[in-house]
């Protein structure tokens, strides 16, 4: 039986062709069988048979990885592929299905190098450029695999998986209008697709457009029948009014998205040294408090990682953090750091244990809030007298900064020097520290900063 005989009958519904004492052939039809049947655990045994039976039929092994892979057996979807396309490497749809079976058994860069060799090959398939833009996605190379997305999306513009992929990357990135822009003219043309009215409306949540993103979310909820797209509790929190500030529901996903190359990103390519700065600051000032007991109670806000931990750790008695994205969580959790995590709102957390801490430490999570008055008011609640809260923002100044605080194009807060003054006065805390710091970089370039310390009266 040849490949193009069986491709044929395969095309036709009707699986391969079959001749009378012929084992694999009766394998093959038992495997397809099963396939047509949804049993892609039944087939693949039936195809791994056919595969002993004739182990140097490439169509056997190249059936059993699509098997392998409908059945979610990453590892045997990946040899199949292997062995298949060792067999017969001119075949295309085989190479594509290892450069997957790579990326989905966590081998990304592999995967990348294949799909690279794929798409120099044939620059013009939008299968090859998708499938190297996910590598390069999963590999944490997000401005390569922007570019291979929009390449297999100009190639293949009706395709909405794509579509949906690139613009879920392009809100990663800050480019929440290009999410926008990509994915309605694809929405006016199917308007019951619930997935697309989902993810316009979480990009104009990154946009800071809470009538919108309602309309969009809306529209997604009344197609979503069985809720799998999590409508709802957007919808319920821009009704709440948090669509007035960076919401709760944006910077989670973004930053649970994110949690897996976090470090790498922040520390090897942004150069982040907020932890450090704080940790320098707050012992150049001497003690905290004087209660006796070795070390202080340190609630990490917007914990993260933990990159803030391993700074403050060694001052703590007790260390807290707090995160909203709960794969930060678990990442900071993995560090073996902290003595309580929690996933949560920094507010809500400030506010839960009045009197409980001696020092509150918030590296560059400032710049994911506008107004900060609650924040502020509920520092001077959590700290115990003489306890200090201290923290990294991005510095307002200029014209600009007689508005308090602004939101600039990274969707990040910028505020003021006079506007942190005026909030820690408000709240009945004493600046003990303001001074400019650069806690990160953007483009190569130090982001101009503030870094103030404030503190309780002592009782």
């Amino acid at each position: 039986m040849d490949r193009d005989s069986t491709a044929q009958a395969d095309r036709e519904g009707a699986g391969p062709l079959v001749q009378p004492g012929d084992v694999p052939g009766i394998l093959f039809q038992t495997g397809y069988d099963r396939l047509y049947a949804a049993d892609a655990a039944g087939a693949a045994r039936a195809f791994r048979l056919a595969c002993a039976a004739d182990p140097g039929s490439g169509e056997a092994w190249g059936a059993l990885a699509d098997s392998t892979r409908d059945a979610g057996e990453a590892a045997g979807a990946l040899a199949a592929c292997g062995r298949a396309v060792a067999l017969d490497p001119g075949v295309w749809p085989w190479r594509i299905a290892l450069a997957e079976a790579l990326r989905t058994a966590g081998r990304f860069e592999e995967a990348v190098t294949t799909g690279q060799v794929l798409t120099t090959e044939r620059p013009d398939s939008a299968t090859a450029r998708l499938g190297l833009a996910r590598a390069l996605a999963a590999a944490g190379r997000r401005d390569a695999a922007l570019e291979e997305y929009r390449e297999a999306v100009a190639l293949r513009p009706g395709d909405r998986e794509a579509a949906l992929e690139l613009a879920a990357l392009l809100v990663e990135a800050g480019d929440a209008l290009g999410a926008v822009e990509l994915l309605q003219p694809l929405s006016r043309r199917d308007p019951e697709d619930a997935d697309l009215h989902a993810a316009i409306g979480r990009a104009w949540i990154a946009l800071q457009e809470p009538v919108k993103a309602l309309t969009a979310l809306r529209r997604a909820e009344g197609l979503d029948s069985d809720g799998r797209l999590g409508c709802a509790a957007l919808i319920a929190a821009l009704e709440g009014g948090a669509g007035e500030d960076l919401s709760a529901a944006y910077v989670r996903a973004l930053f649970d998205r994110y949690a897996d190359r976090f470090d790498q990103d922040l520390v090897g390519k942004l150069g982040y040294s907020a932890p450090a700065l704080l940790r320098e600051a707050v012992e150049r000032l001497g003690p905290v408090s004087e209660r006796g007991a070795p070390g202080l109670r340190v609630l990490d806000l917007g914990c993260g990682t933990g990159l803030a931990g391993v700074a403050f750790r060694p001052l703590a008695r007790h260390l807290a953090g707090v995160d909203l994205a709960p794969r930060m969580v678990e990442k900071a959790r993995a560090r073996a750091l902290y003595d309580e995590l929690s996933v949560g709102d920094v507010v809500a957390a400030v506010e839960a244990v009045p009197g409980a801490w001696d020092l509150l430490v918030a590296a560059d999570v400032l710049v994911y809030l506008g107004d900060l008055t609650a924040l502020f008011a509920g520092a001077a609640k959590a700290l115990r007298p003489a306890g200090r809260f201290a923290a990294t923002v991005e510095r307002l100044d200029g014209e600009a900064a007689t508005s308090g605080y602004t939101l600039g194009p990274s969707r990040r807060y910028a505020h003021s020097e006079a506007y942190l003054r005026e909030m820690a006065a408000a709240a009945g805390l004493t600046v003990l520290l303001m001074e400019p710091s650069s806690p990160r970089r953007e483009k190569g370039v130090g982001v101009p900063g503030l870094l103030f310390i404030v503190e309780k009266p002592a009782a």
